[in-house]
């Protein structure tokens, strides 16, 4: 299983700002307020009288059918929880993975429902958002994805480099490579220099986890590298294609060549690689990487199933905090056939598991979530996030409650964070409001 594709909601041409729809009534004055943990029960208070963003919480009750014919009644609220601004959070976070949430939303959570030192754990890892923001709040970070690319993207910003590590790293690897293209098909994607260097340094990379010599700054050479093969400005190694968190297929970059009338201009790989590390280490200040330091030699990050994960021990975390892939709108091994080109990675081999339908996903859900029980702290919770998917007429957070319930963990609550979109997909014709997810639902369980 691996991280989950970003669902689409419907069109939306103003704020929404009355009840939600499809739901019972605003809770009454004397709902049970008491969930049973003070940390949960700290959560509900604040969250009533939530305004930091000057609108008040909406309060209602999600009803959801049980198998012995009664109803589950979770309490509900409804309110921008946290800024849709980009560029909020630490500059470690700017790589780019398909649908990854922001790292606000595991730091509202980390924040609430850990102290330092306590394990945060996220069984679909993606690009490791919820790890950073753990570590970066100097809690134990612990994740896990079946798709090897996340521990790629993860492991090297929780212990970076300095910028002058990077560059002297750089000056001793031969870009010049030879003469040889490795595929034609890529020549839709670079100039032939430029493919030639990505080449070079791909095979340097290779040689080096082979004879076991792969350390902490090839490593984080990979993961800038990862993130500069494609994308759509001159601070990529490709020509203007797709987003940098999916590759388009040779066959689709030649219409998008031919469009365009564009050829790949020669690119400076060094000079993109260091330009990345710069920003990305722009907010590392002593202090950051004194916690980075700490917390990374305790992190542990794990490629298997999200529902056997022996190496996460038994009763060891104190927060779960994820959101799982959904309903297979996003085709993983598509987009990212490149990236695993160039770290060596036969795509057929990621045994991803993209449910269809919605009972194969609740299924699959059941086993990770008794997976999940088995490694939280008795009184740890679990942040599960999920999305607005066909159109808004599939309700994930309704469907994830008897996964949930079945493996033994208790409902808290339901949050809706529900805000303005704030970036304009101008690479789909689209614009804001029109399409994308405009709302995080994120159901709380505890153990």
């Amino acid at each position: 299983m691996t991280k989950r594709s970003r669902p689409i909601a419907p069109p939306v041409k103003a704020r929404r700002r009355g009840p939600a729809p499809d739901r019972t009534p605003e809770l009454p004055l004397d709902f049970d307020q008491t969930r049973g943990s003070p940390r949960a029960d700290a959560l509900i208070r604040e969250l009533i009288s939530f305004r930091e963003f000057g609108q008040p919480t909406r309060q209602v009750l999600t009803a959801v059918p049980t198998s012995q014919g009664g109803l589950l009644k979770v309490p509900t609220f409804v309110n921008e929880f946290w800024t849709a601004r980009q560029r909020q959070a630490s500059s470690l976070h700017e790589v780019s993975y398909r649908a990854c949430f922001k790292p606000q939303l595991p730091r509202f959570f980390i924040q609430r429902l850990t102290q330092p030192g306590e394990v945060v754990y996220d069984p679909f890892m993606g690009r490791g958002t919820t790890v950073l923001e753990a570590a970066l709040l100097d809690r134990v970070p612990m994740g896990n994805d079946i798709n090897p690319l996340s521990v790629t993207m993860t492991e090297p910003r929780l212990s970076p480099p300095t910028l002058a590590q990077v560059e002297q790293r750089l000056a001793e690897i031969d870009f010049s490579g030879d003469d040889k293209i490795p595929d034609d098909d890529l020549l839709v994607f670079y100039h032939p220099d430029t493919l030639r260097g990505i080449a070079a340094l791909r095979k340097y990379l290779l040689r080096q986890r082979a004879a076991d010599r792969l350390d902490s700054l090839d490593k984080w050479i990979a993961l800038v590298a990862l993130n500069r093969l494609t994308g759509h400005s001159n601070g990529f190694f490709s020509v203007y294609t797709l987003p940098p968190n999916q590759a388009t297929s040779a066959h689709a970059q030649r219409k998008i060549n031919s469009k365009r009338n564009q050829q790949p201009p020669q690119r400076d790989i060094v000079r993109l690689i260091l330009k990345k590390t710069r920003q990305l280490l722009s907010d590392v200040d002593p202090e950051v990487r004194d916690r980075l330091a700490r917390r990374s030699t305790q992190a542990r990050l794990v490629t298997r199933p999200a529902n056997d994960t022996p190496e996460i021990p038994s009763d060891s975390v104190t927060l779960i905090v994820t959101s799982p892939p959904f309903l297979n709108v996003v085709q993983y091994a598509n987009d990212n056939w490149l990236r695993c080109w160039f770290l060596g990675i036969d795509v057929k081999s990621v045994r991803l598991t993209l449910p269809t339908k919605l009972a194969q996903w609740q299924a699959v859900m059941a086993e990770a979530f008794r997976e999940f029980r088995r490694v939280l702290k008795p009184g740890g919770h679990v942040a599960f996030e999920v999305g607005e998917v066909h159109n808004g007429k599939t309700k994930l957070e309704e469907a994830v409650l008897p996964c949930g319930v079945g493996a033994g963990l208790k409902p808290v609550l339901i949050l809706i964070n529900d805000q303005e979109f704030t970036k304009t997909a101008n690479c789909w014709g689209v614009d804001n409001m029109a399409k994308g997810t405009n709302t995080n639902r994120v159901v709380l369980f505890r153990k």
